[in-house]
């Protein structure tokens, strides 16, 4: 009789342990299928940058596209304006330094 109340209990607590990592299991599976979901949707938004940034690359490729045979009056004026166009953001960096140079000083001073 005593055996029989053995094997009863370990049979159940077996069947408790098992019922807890089916559960366990069952967990994992649903916030994996959360996470799948979710990447999903990040996929779905990065290939909407890509295509985005794929249509501005065919928009703008003109700018980085070889120009051997082209106008060398056209290539001048398009050289005349990077070369403005990079004056004016080294300006502004410059404004920018001083301006920080400036906070610096009143801080430290």
């Amino acid at each position: 009789m005593i055996w029989f109340v053995i094997w009863t209990v370990l049979v159940l607590g077996a069947l408790v342990v098992i019922a807890l990592l089916l559960r366990r299991l069952w967990r994992q599976a649903v916030a994996l299928g959360r996470q799948l979901a979710e990447a999903s949707e990040v996929l779905a938004r990065l290939a909407d940058q890509v295509e985005a940034l794929q249509a501005a690359s065919e928009r703008d490729r003109d700018l980085t596209a070889p120009t051997l045979f082209d106008d060398p009056e056209v290539l001048r004026a398009r050289l005349a304006a990077l070369r403005d166009s990079a004056a004016g953001r080294r300006a502004e960096r410059a404004q920018r330094a001083t301006r920080t140079a400036a906070g610096w000083r009143a801080y430290w001073s």
